[in-house]
């Protein structure tokens, strides 16, 4: 089965069936009719590709409603810490986060529903991260939780004195402020 529930609900791992043989390989990293039997009914409407140097950390970013996006993300190259964290009120996890290590090599990929902060730091020299929305982007809608924040405690799995972090994510709020 390709796809794998988390501790968390509505948090799934997807891993695509690989095709390889001596001239490389060939794996299908999206099919709308799979991902909907599998109970994953999302209607992507963009793809969006960074590319970053290791100890790169970008998040904990959300978008509030009415713009919240779910997103698939995967790295095809270089390998991430990807983590999500649960900020749905009626969640019985939340505030719990979960993180996956994704790569070029594991071609693993994550479905992050509405409702999650999100955010990755990059592990290798660099690293290649594309991911799906389904929703616009709204600066007036954008959110974020500190990569540090205390009550979270993310273990990053990288010494914290080497992230690199924008101007804008040095300064986002802590867990307990969030509104």
């Amino acid at each position: 089965m390709p796809f794998t529930p988390t501790p968390i609900k509505d948090l799934v791992i997807f891993e695509p069936r690989v095709f390889e043989d001596d001239r490389g390989f060939f794996l299908e990293s999206y099919n709308k009719q799979l991902f909907k039997d599998n109970g994953i009914d999302t209607q992507f409407i963009q793809d969006n590709h960074s590319k970053s140097s290791y100890g790169v950390l970008r998040g904990l970013h959300f978008q509030l409603e009415p713009y919240a996006q779910a997103k698939l993300v995967r790295v095809v190259q270089g390998e991430v810490l990807d983590v999500a964290v649960d900020l749905r009120a009626k969640s019985q996890t939340y505030g719990q986060w979960f993180s996956i290590k994704l790569s070029a090599e594991n071609k693993k990929q994550l479905f992050v529903p509405r409702g999650f902060a999100h955010g990755f730091v990059v592990l290798s020299d660099t690293a290649e991260f594309l991911y799906k929305v389904d929703n616009v982007y709204s600066k007036e809608s954008e959110g974020g939780i500190a990569y540090n924040d205390p009550t979270l405690n993310i273990d990053w799995q990288i010494d914290l004195s080497k992230v690199l972090v924008s101007d804008k994510d040095k300064v986002l709020k802590s867990f307990n402020d969030l509104e």
